[in-house]
């Protein structure tokens, strides 16, 4: 399961939200990929002040800060 993290360089409640991701990963099993909104302006367009952004198979699963329950009750569904 990979799951996706829209970020900001310069955002802490996105280094934030990583690193906490990045601690739950080995136990979870899931692989991150970090995406820069401001990279492309499509991206910029859709997220923009509302980063970080938790996205699992195209599906919003929680904003500016991790939601560890929600991220549980995501993950479940595929155990």
């Amino acid at each position: 399961m990979e799951l996706t993290v829209y970020s900001r360089d310069y955002c802490h409640l996105c280094h934030d939200m990583v690193e906490a991701l990045e601690t739950l990963r080995p136990h979870h099993g899931f692989s991150l990929r970090v995406v820069d909104v401001d990279a492309e302006p499509e991206l910029e367009s859709r997220f923009g002040e509302r980063v970080p952004v938790l996205e699992g198979l195209g599906r919003e699963i929680c904003h500016h800060v991790l939601d560890p329950v929600a991220l549980d009750a995501f993950l479940a569904q595929f155990r």
